[in-house]
Formats: structure tokens, sequence, C-alpha cells
């Protein structure tokens, strides 16, 4: 499957929307630093009592996005080779020929950026890197979740990476999501417009409310 084009597009849909789920929990899990610092505590001390699905959540993780990084470079650089020589024979390019290639090189660009949030992210809550205070207190003991939570996002260069990180995913969600559908054949004109619609709202709803975290932890 992977050895050809449409198998590794078929391939990075099912990564995609896998990746999308992992979005939906992870937010599940985030806004319940809005219901109070005992429910998100809790949660978090919930999640991490049971390590090996910890660990293995994680690696799984890893690997799915790796795998979905790498179909994305390899796309990339096949559909721009192939329509450079394509452009080779015909020059005459109108925007219906151009629009995949640019929408291929924006999904690109907003996901460099988005992996450059995502290892801030882990740098600071999964490695644990940033400042030993954010992570234990001043007599030995660790840092409930709240709190390290808060200390981290409120500082003003995470703030603005992740402000910028989570407005990019949402502009490359806004055209992963139908394109994932596209990539395993799941299109029909009859529902194009309403996948698109609902990639739309998807990316809108989870570009803003992961982007809103640190604003509302900096002026809570």
């Amino acid at each position: 499957m992977m050895a050809s084009s449409l198998g590794r597009k078929y391939v990075m849909g099912i990564t995609g929307l896998l990746l999308c789920g992992f979005l939906v929990v992870h937010m599940a899990g985030n806004l319940l630093m809005f219901v109070g610092e005992d429910a998100y505590n809790a949660y978090a001390h919930a999640l991490h009592s049971q390590e090996w699905f910890v660990k293995f959540a994680e690696a799984g993780l890893l690997l799915l996005f790796l795998l979905h990084l790498y179909l994305a470079v390899t796309l990339t650089v096949n559909n721009r080779d192939a329509r450079d020589k394509s452009y080779a024979i015909k020059h005459d390019k109108d925007y219906a020929e151009k629009a995949p290639l640019l929408a291929s090189r924006w999904m690109f660009v907003s996901g460099v950026i988005v992996l450059g949030f995502i290892i801030l992210h882990l740098w600071d809550f999964t490695f644990q890197l940033g400042a030993d205070d954010f992570y234990v207190t001043k007599d030995g003991k660790a840092v409930e979740p709240f709190d390290k939570a808060i200390a981290i996002l409120t500082q003003w260069h995470v703030l603005a990476v992740y402000t910028l990180g989570c407005l990019m995913l949402g502009a490359h969600l806004s055209h992963g999501f139908s394109s994932a559908f596209r990539s395993l054949g799941l299109s029909h004109p009859k529902y194009n417009k309403l996948v698109r619609n609902l990639g739309y709202l998807f990316a809108i709803l989870f570009g803003c409310a992961f982007a809103i975290f640190p604003w509302w932890a900096k002026y809570r």
C-alpha cells in the first residue's frame, strides 16, 4: 500500500483522522481546567496512575504523528515533482491547476509551524525540561498538574508560541479534515460541501479553543 502514491494518501487520511480523534480526547481533558483546580488535578492523577497505558498511548501517538509527517513530506515532494514536469509541457497554468499545489504547500508550511508548537509542548509538559519550579516546590514536592499548567502557560513566550501554533493548527485542519475523507475515497458531490463545512467548523472550534487556554491562564 505504501509503495503507491494512492496508498500513501489513503494511510495519510487514516492517520489524519486518528490525530483529529486525539485532539477531541485531549480537549475533553483540558476543559476540566475551566471546571476547577480539583477536577483537573483529579483527572490528571487518575490518568497518570495508569502509567503503562499512558506510555503505550504516547508511543502510539508518536508513531502515528511521525508516519503522518513522513507521508506529508513524501507526498509534497512527489506532487511538486509531478507538477513541475506537467508545467514544463504546459505553460498556461490557470487557477484550477495551481490550487492543489498551493493547498499542498500551505498544508506543509502550517504543519511545520504546528510541529514547532508540539515540540515546545512536549518540552514543557511531557519531558519537563523547563524551569525547575514548574515541576517541584521549594520543599521538594511535585507541583500539582493544575499549578504546573498555569505556571507554564503564563510565560509570555509560551503564550505567543501556543497562540500561533493553535491558530496554525486550525488553519491546517481547515483543509486537512475534508482532505482526509477525499484520500479515503469518501467523496461524493452530494456530501462534499457538508464535509468541507464540518471541516471548517472543526478547525475553528479546536484551533480557537486550544488558543484560549494560555490567555485564560494569564488573565483568569
